[in-house]
């Protein structure tokens, strides 16, 4: 996406994933002062306006609707009630007003638009926490009020800190939260696991976790730039009857696959829960 100078945006909320999205933007895709952040946090909007130029706000006014774009970036258990505070100012713009991106995860477009009286322009986004590097990837699917356009600015605005993957039903950003929404963990608990294991058997802690991370960001590597598929790369190391094979029968043994299978499920499961919970009246 080009930079578009005149580009305005309003986060509300200033944590951690709407501080790696303005990392991404201020400066590429648009500037700092066209950047507004509404967050009762003053610590947090003092970080964001030293390292950003954006302008801040403590609370939810007006100002909002000079954006183009406005990205709720709350908690899910926060989310009804930003939008009880947008929904007045949202009223007399029911078309041709801001996009809608709402980070939150459970939370669906349904339940939102509801709470924001029939507001409709909204795109569900599930980013990761490697947007903290420029490295995410987010999964996003558009209501039917979202026009080409809106969709195409959506989409860069998260390719400023990864990937995106646009999905056809919005049922599907569950998977997508239990998989690479919450996935960071499972390959952080990994690594410490391996970190660990490396101590044990006699590697100082900082050794461990040298091997072990460089490791990870090896082989991810890789399986990101071989033309093999991923089984096929961990055969390539798995001679019979040698190491990789004796550690790899012994997961087998301990059921570690399914463990993660079904870890992944629950994730899945959860955001559902979450939703039904969430948007009930």
């Amino acid at each position: 996406m080009a930079p578009d100078a005149a580009l305005s945006l309003t986060f509300i909320g200033g944590g951690n994933m709407a501080g790696a999205l303005i990392a991404g933007l201020a400066g590429r895709l648009t500037a700092g002062a066209h950047i507004h952040v509404v967050d009762p946090n003053d610590a947090q909007l003092a970080r964001l306006a030293d390292s950003f130029g954006v302008s801040t706000a403590s609370a939810i006014d007006a100002r909002v609707l000079a954006s183009k774009v406005i990205v709720l970036a709350v908690k899910p258990q926060q989310m009804r009630a930003v939008a009880a505070a947008l929904a007045p100012l949202l009223a007399p713009v029911l078309s041709g007003g801001p996009l809608l991106l709402s980070i939150a995860a459970g939370i669906g477009s349904a339940d939102l638009a509801r709470w924001l009286g029939g507001y409709g322009a909204i795109v569900r986004c599930m980013p990761n926490t490697p947007a903290l590097i420029g490295q995410g990837i987010t999964g996003m699917v558009a209501t039917i009020a979202v026009s080409a356009a809106q969709r195409a600015l959506a989409d860069g605005i998260l390719q400023a800190v990864g990937q995106t993957v646009w999905l056809a039903d919005e049922a599907l950003i569950d998977p997508v939260t239990a998989v690479s929404g919450s996935g960071p963990a499972y390959v952080f608990y990994f690594i410490e696991a391996m970190a660990q294991a490396a101590v044990e058997l006699g590697l100082t802690a900082e050794q461990g976790k040298q091997l072990a991370l460089a490791t990870f960001t090896g082989a991810a590597q890789l399986a990101a730039q071989s033309a093999d598929e991923v089984a096929v790369l961990r055969d390539k190391v798995t001679s019979k009857g040698g190491t990789t094979y004796a550690a790899l029968q012994s997961m087998e043994a301990s059921g570690v696959k399914q463990a993660i299978i079904d870890a992944v499920k629950a994730a899945a499961a959860r955001g559902r829960e979450l939703g039904v919970e969430l948007g009930r009246d």
